[in-house]
């Protein structure tokens, strides 16, 4: 088994029942036992789940697999569902997103009138509202049993999603905005570490999606009817942000088009503006090297005669300026150097 990772976790229980609450710390897991059958269901949390000695204990107080506990260790396991005779394991991954997209493993145990959740203890928790709730006890939570409370521990998982796909939202149109205005290349790096980001949420969605419908699919005496009627939601809003999810994936890939088709038409429009400069001092050039040579207008009336000219040197000057003007008054005609008309309108729908 892994080494411990975190020495000192928190675990907390809630043992509840129609009737009856209660919400406490727990020092000792042997004391979980005298607890069991006094409650219709309890909650056992542990927040930091790196400690070997107290995943062992719970789990023989609780008739763990030992296999399920390896994983509980194993921190990177993918979102699945397993099933070792009278209880369930599943495995979710709960995302965050500060200045990095990060994902937290939650592991759940579901057995008969006991609900086990591991956590990572990271900042932020979707379960606080499962636990108003049970505090209180408007609603039916309390009134139904542990499946139930499964089922509102991964509706809660799966509804942690939508937040963190509206921050990715607000970052693409960003990165539209600031791509379609002036291209840089840090936007570029900003754009690949979002579609990164949104890789990353769809292999931790993905097969959780798959765990959902194996709940909805499978007969476990474990999960009731009436609880499947609460998880096809669940699933549907896990199919909801995984459409959202490839709809972002999809700009994000137009954004790295638009990029490039942006950077494109503003080197078109340096290219263009040189070309055009270039054009101009091309003949300049040509009149300013005849009147260079050095013919000697002595030996010859046919050698460059306007070089004794009183006003040799302003012809050539205004020759220039002449040709110059030609050249800008042509490319303005032409359209090279006037605005692009302004789009009109669209109609209205």
């Amino acid at each position: 088994m892994p080494p411990s990772g975190r020495s000192h976790p928190t675990t907390k229980l809630i043992a509840y029942g129609p009737d009856s609450f209660e919400e406490r710390a727990v020092d000792d897991p042997g004391s979980l036992k005298a607890l069991r059958g006094k409650h219709p269901v309890l909650w056992v949390n542990v927040e930091g789940s790196g400690n070997a000695a107290l995943v062992l204990a719970l789990g023989e107080v609780f008739g763990l697999h030992e296999l399920a506990l390896e994983d509980v260790l194993t921190l990177h396991q993918r979102p699945k569902v397993e099933e070792y005779g009278d209880h369930l394991y599943i495995v979710a991954r709960l995302p965050s997103l500060g200045k990095r997209l990060e994902s937290e493993q939650v592991s759940v145990f579901l057995g008969p009138g006991f609900v086990l959740t591991f956590q990572e203890g990271r900042p932020g928790d979707c379960f606080d509202p499962v636990r108003q709730r049970l505090r209180s006890g408007k609603g039916p939570l309390r009134a139904k049993g542990p499946d139930h409370l499964a089922y509102a521990l991964l509706d809660g998982m799966v509804e942690s999603y939508f937040p963190v796909l509206e921050r990715f939202g607000d970052r693409l149109e960003s990165l539209e905005t600031r791509i379609s205005s002036r291209p840089t290349p840090s936007h570029l790096t900003h754009l690949h570490a979002v579609k990164r980001d949104l890789l990353t949420l769809r292999r931790a969605l993905w097969p959780l999606r798959e765990a959902l419908n194996w709940l909805l699919r499978e007969t476990n005496p474990l999960v009731g009817a009436e609880t499947r009627v609460y998880l096809r939601d669940t699933h549907d809003h896990a199919l909801r942000i995984l459409d959202m999810l490839e709809t972002y994936r999809e700009v994000a890939s137009d954004l790295g088009g638009i990029y490039l088709s942006c950077v494109g038409n503003r080197t078109n429009e340096i290219m263009k503006v040189l070309t055009i400069i270039s054009t101009i001092f091309i003949p300049l050039s040509f009149v300013a090297g005849i009147y260079g040579m050095n013919f000697d207008p002595d030996r010859s009336p046919l050698n460059m005669p306007e070089l004794r000219w009183y006003w040799g040197y302003p012809f050539s000057l205004g020759l220039m300026a002449a040709v110059a003007a030609a050249l800008l008054g042509m490319f303005w005609r032409w359209g090279w150097l006037s605005k692009p008309p302004a789009d009109e309108p669209l109609p209205k729908v």
